[in-house]
């Protein structure tokens, strides 16, 4: 008897474990079925006087789809130094979740961007944002997944020497940007685009 019982809570252990439950899906933004794109902001190099790039965020529709639209034009100087992008300002907490997703497909010569998260209520200047960088399919929609651990603290685009780790149960806000590069081995410029089906936290 003894051993039976002891095969059977073996048994149980092992369905327990199997049935672990694991965090759901966490849609931030479903632009294929319901979100729309008025609480996004343009946040590009034209707040300094040398910046002359331009981002615009709008909403693309017809009887088959839906989705949102990412349009950047970059100006960057010399240097590479330039930025073009939107950002959304929310409370979120991912707790529990490892990897953020964006559903997205780019268009244009350049298609380098990169998701710039930032918590705490800490949105702007002269605090640092957390960032990490992505190439967008070009031909057919894909996803691309980007793990909350390699999001690493940069500020204007300068990688920062810091102790602390983006806090994901304090998400306040979310941006994408195209970037000029002046700290990375490839410099971009002109127009692109990045359509966006939608992003989620898994």
């Amino acid at each position: 008897m003894d051993d039976i019982k002891q095969e059977c809570d073996a048994s149980l252990t092992e369905i327990s474990h199997c049935n672990i439950s694991l965090p759901e899906e966490q849609y931030l933004f479903d632009f294929s079925k319901c979100d729309n794109v008025e609480n996004w902001q343009e946040q590009s190099d034209t707040v300094r006087d040398v910046g002359m790039s331009k981002a615009v965020f709008v909403l693309h529709k017809n009887t088959a789809y839906r989705r949102a639209i990412f349009f950047a034009l970059l100006n960057p100087q010399l240097n590479g130094a330039g930025f073009a992008g939107i950002r959304a300002i929310n409370s979120y907490n991912l707790t529990g979740h490892t990897k953020l997703q964006i559903q997205c497909r780019g268009q244009g010569q350049y298609n380098g961007f990169k998701v710039v998260l930032r918590h705490k209520g800490l949105n702007d200047e002269p605090n640092y944002s957390f960032e990490q960088y992505f190439q967008a399919p070009k031909e057919e929609f894909a996803i691309r997944s980007l793990p909350f651990s390699e999001f690493k603290a940069y500020y204007r685009g300068k990688r920062v020497n810091n102790n602390e780790t983006l806090d994901i149960s304090q998400i306040t806000s979310i941006g994408i940007q195209m970037y000029g590069g002046v700290y990375q081995p490839v410099k971009q410029k002109g127009p692109a685009t990045l359509e966006i089906d939608w992003i989620r936290a898994v």
